[in-house]
C-alpha cells in the first residue's frame, strides 16, 4: 500500500487515459467529466501567449495570391528589416512609428501586418487612411485588406463577409468583437470626422492633400482622434517626393531616423546600403571602411545579420525608419542600375526631370531636390547667336506658341532638333480688335507661313498650343473648330498648376464648341524649361537663342522667360511649392515657350525620319499634289500623327 500511495502522488492530478481517478478516502474522489470542465475553463479566461507583430504575422498571416508574388504563410525571415518596424508597435516607449521608404520594400504588407494584429490578438479601433477615398481608400479595402481577412483564418472567423445582411460591416467600415476598422480618404472631411479611434495608420502621406476641404490638415484631423487613448499608436508611411515639401521626410527628421545596416562581409563593420558607393561596371557596392568592393549577393546574404542604426536614440517616442530598394530581396541592383540610367538619359538627353525625380522618389526612397543654380539673365543674354537664315542648321521641326492678350496675339517659333534641343526662331506680336475675325485670320495666316534653311528648303510650323484661358475663350473655341475643321493642327489648351502634374495632363472636350483642348501640368513645364536653360554645353537639351534684333529675342524676353521662380509657401499648415512671378517683369516669354514645348510633346515625332527628309530637301510639311491614278500617302509619326 504504501508503494501505490507514492506513486499515486507523484502521478499527474489529471491523465487523459485515466476515467475516473480514485483515492485511498470515498469523499476524495473527483469525477473525469469535472476535471474536463475546470480545464476548459482555464482554456477561456488564460491570457493569450504574449507576441508581437511579426511573431503574430508569423504564425497566422496568409498571403493572398492577387496580391502577392509569394502567396503562402509570411515569413518575416524573408525580409529581416521589416521585423523591428512591426515590432515597434509592440514597445510602450514608442508612440509613433513612421517609414520613409522606397518602393518594392513591402511597406503595405507592414501596414496589413498591424491591422491583422489588432483585430485578431488585441481588438482596438483602428482608422486607415489612404491619400483619397474613391478609388485609393475603396481599392485598398477590396484589393488588399479583404484578401487578408479571407485567406487568413484567425481573421476570417472575427471579420463576417459585407455580403451578409447580418455583417455589420461595408467596404469602407469593418467590426470585429472588440473593435473596428475604417477606411478614409484624406480628400473626405466627413470620413475623417468620426468616432475616436485608438489605432491610425496613414498611407503614403505625401500625397495626401493640405486641407481636408475646408477642414485644415488632414494628418492633423487624423492624430485628433487618437487623443482619448493612452495607449495610442500613430503609424505614418510614405514614398518622399520634393524636398521642402515632403512631409514623410519631415516626420522621419522629427524621429529616430534610423537606417537598416548590415556588417560588411570583409571587414564585419555594419554600414547601410547606398547608393554613392555602387560601381557600375561589375555591380558592386564599395565598403566605406575597408574599401573592398563587394557583389550584392554576398551584402544581401548579410540581411539575416541587420540591424537599424538610429542616429537619435534617445526620440524613442517616435521612431521612424529610412529603406531603400538596394535593400530589397525582390529587385536586383542591376535592374535598379538600368532604371537610374534610362532616368539619366532622359535628363540629359531630353532634358525631362520627371523620370529622375520618380528614380529618387522611388528607388532611394529620397526626396527631389533641384539643387542646380537658376539660369540668370545676363547668361542667357550673353548665350545669344548669329543666325544666318531663318532656320539654322540642327532645327528638325518647328512648333509654336500663342497667347490671346486683349488687344493683341504674343507668339513664338521654336525650332527643335536632336534630343530637344531648342532654337528661338521667331517672337512676333499681331496687335488687333480680338472680337474680330480678320484678326483670327492673320493669325492663322501667320501660323500658315514657310520659314527656310540658309540652303534654300523650308519648313511648315507642325504644331501650335494656343491659350484658351483669357477674356476671348468664346472667340478661341470658334477659331478652334475652324482650324480643325481645315484638318491643322492647331489645338486649346488649359494650364492647371501644381506639383507632380504633367506637362501633357489630359484631354478635355468639354466646351461649347467640343474642341480639343489639352489640360497642361505648367509647373512641370517649368522645370522642364529651368533645367535645359541650365545646360551649358550645345547638345542635347540645350537652348539657343538669337542675337538678331528683328527676331524678337531681345532683353526682355529673356526676363520675361526668366520671370517666375519656385518658392515654398505654408498653406494650412503645410508646405507647398510655387511659381512666383518676379516684380517687373512680363511672363509671356515663359508661357508661350511652355505651350510650344507642349506641341513638341504631342507630336513626339521620329527625329530620324525628319533628319532623312530635312538632308533630302524635303519639306515634309508641304502637301505634294497626287500623280494620276495614285493615292497619296502620309508620311507617319509616333502617336498616330501626320506631319
Amino acid at each position: 500500500m504504501r508503494n501505490k500511495k507514492i506513486a499515486f502522488e507523484k502521478s499527474p492530478l489529471v491523465s487523459p487515459d485515466t476515467v475516473v481517478v480514485k483515492k485511498r478516502h470515498k469523499d476524495l474522489s473527483v469525477d473525469y467529466k469535472t476535471i474536463k470542465l475546470f480545464r476548459e475553463i482555464a482554456k477561456v479566461v488564460a491570457p493569450p501567449p504574449i507576441l508581437t507583430v511579426s511573431q503574430w504575422a508569423d504564425r497566422y498571416r496568409k498571403l493572398s495570391a492577387e496580391s502577392s508574388a509569394e502567396p503562402g504563410q509570411w515569413n518575416t525571415d524573408r525580409a529581416p528589416y521589416q521585423r523591428e518596424i512591426m515590432d515597434a508597435i509592440n514597445d510602450p516607449e514608442c508612440e509613433e512609428v513612421v517609414i520613409m521608404s522606397s518602393a518594392q520594400v513591402g511597406k503595405t504588407e507592414l501596414i496589413l501586418n498591424i491591422i491583422g494584429y489588432f483585430i485578431a490578438y488585441d481588438p482596438a479601433p483602428m482608422l486607415v487612411v489612404q491619400p483619397t477615398l474613391k478609388p485609393m481608400a475603396e481599392d485598398f479595402s477590396k484589393d488588399r485588406l479583404a484578401p487578408m481577412i479571407r485567406d487568413t483564418p484567425t481573421l476570417n472567423g472575427k471579420v463576417r463577409d459585407v455580403k451578409s445582411r447580418t455583417s455589420g460591416n461595408t467596404i469602407l467600415h469593418k467590426t470585429f468583437p472588440g473593435g473596428h476598422v475604417t477606411i478614409a480618404g484624406a480628400n473626405s472631411p466627413s470620413s475623417l470626422a468620426s468616432r475616436p479611434v485608438r489605432i491610425v495608420l496613414m498611407d503614403e502621406i505625401d500625397r495626401y492633400p493640405a486641407s481636408a476641404g475646408s477642414e485644415g490638415d488632414p494628418i492633423s484631423l487624423v492624430e485628433k482622434r487618437t487623443t482619448a487613448f493612452w495607449n495610442r499608436k500613430k503609424i505614418k508611411v510614405s514614398t518622399p517626393t520634393i524636398k521642402g515639401l515632403s512631409q514623410v521626410e519631415k516626420e522621419f527628421e522629427s524621429g529616430t531616423q534610423e537606417e537598416w545596416c548590415v556588417p560588411c562581409p570583409c571587414c564585419g563593420k555594419y554600414q547601410p546600403f547606398e547608393w554613392p558607393r555602387i560601381r557600375f561596371s561589375d555591380v558592386t557596392m564599395e565598403c566605406k571602411f575597408c574599401g573592398e568592393h563587394i557583389p550584392e549577393i554576398d551584402w544581401k546574404q548579410q540581411i539575416e545579420n541587420g540591424k537599424y542604426i538610429a542616429k537619435y536614440p534617445e526620440r524613442r517616442r517616435k521612431r521612424s525608419f529610412h529603406l531603400n530598394e538596394l535593400t530589397s530581396p525582390w529587385k536586383h541592383w542591376e535592374e535598379i542600375i538600368r532604371e537610374f540610367k534610362e532616368a539619366q538619359h532622359e535628363l540629359k538627353v531630353n532634358g525631362d526631370i520627371n523620370k529622375m525625380k520618380t528614380w529618387i522618389n522611388t528607388t532611394l526612397g529620397e526626396t527631389w531636390e533641384d539643387r542646380g543654380a537658376s539660369a540668370d539673365d545676363s547668361s542667357l543674354l550673353g548665350r545669344r547667336e548669329k543666325y544666318e537664315a531663318e532656320i539654322p542648321d540642327g532645327v528638325l521641326l518647328l512648333t509654336a506658341g500663342v497667347d490671346v492678350q486683349d488687344n493683341r496675339f504674343e507668339i513664338e517659333i521654336t525650332g527643335w532638333g536632336r534630343g530637344y534641343e531648342s532654337w528661338g526662331i521667331r517672337y512676333d506680336k499681331i496687335l488687333g480688335d480680338m472680337e474680330k475675325d480678320e484678326t483670327w485670320d492673320k493669325l492663322e495666316e501667320y501660323l500658315d507661313r514657310e520659314l527656310f534653311f540658309g540652303s534654300g528648303s523650308g519648313l511648315l510650323i507642325a504644331c501650335t498650343c494656343i491659350d484658351t484661358g483669357g477674356h476671348y475663350t468664346t472667340e478661341c473655341y470658334k477659331w478652334l473648330k475652324k482650324m480643325e475643321a481645315k484638318n491643322k493642327k492647331i489645338y486649346g489648351i488649359k494650364g492647371m498648376g501644381g506639383p507632380g502634374i504633367p506637362l501633357l495632363h489630359k484631354i478635355s472636350q468639354n466646351n461649347q464648341y467640343k474642341v480639343k483642348i489639352f489640360i497642361l501640368g505648367v509647373d512641370s513645364g517649368k522645370e522642364i524649361l529651368m533645367t535645359r536653360l541650365k545646360i551649358g554645353e550645345k547638345g542635347p537639351g540645350y537652348c539657343h537663342f538669337p542675337i538678331n534684333q528683328e527676331l524678337g529675342f531681345n532683353e526682355t524676353y529673356i526676363k520675361g522667360l526668366n520671370s517666375e521662380q519656385r518658392v515654398v509657401e505654408m498653406k494650412d499648415g503645410r508646405p507647398v511649392i510655387k511659381w512666383k512671378k518676379k516684380s517687373g517683369t512680363r511672363n509671356e516669354p515663359l508661357d508661350l515657350r511652355n505651350y510650344s514645348t507642349a506641341a513638341a510633346e504631342i507630336l513626339r515625332p521620329n527625329f530620324d525620319v525628319l533628319e532623312a527628309k530635312i538632308k533630302a530637301g524635303i519639306n515634309y510639311m508641304k502637301k505634294s499634289p497626287a500623280k494620276a491614278g495614285k493615292k497619296k500617302r502620309a508620311g507617319p509619326v509616333s502617336r498616330g500623327l501626320r506631319l
